[in-house]
């Protein structure tokens, strides 16, 4: 028998995790568009991206959700990339 997500309990699972990771209070719909976000950023195709988010038009996942990097977001994210894969830091 499956149960459903209270979507109230989901918030607040989720608000309490980010308190204790220390990150930004963030909602959890806003997780989509940084994720969306993300596989753009990794050249993954937009209609990948369209499954991933479960659209059922691609134009919603494209004029709503994928922002394309800019090189300077590309090269901060490389850097980024790099720095999360050095041991010690």
């Amino acid at each position: 028998m499956r149960h459903a997500i209270e979507p109230r309990n989901l918030n607040r699972a989720f608000e309490a995790h980010c308190k204790n990771a220390d990150a930004p209070r963030i909602r959890v719909h806003d997780t989509r568009h940084t994720c969306t976000s993300l596989l753009a950023a990794l050249d993954v195709h937009p209609r990948v991206a369209m499954r991933v988010l479960r659209h059922s038009q691609i134009s919603v996942t494209m004029n709503f959700y994928i922002q394309i990097p800019s090189p300077e977001t590309r090269k901060a994210l490389d850097r980024l990339a790099h720095t999360l894969r050095r041991p010690g830091t």
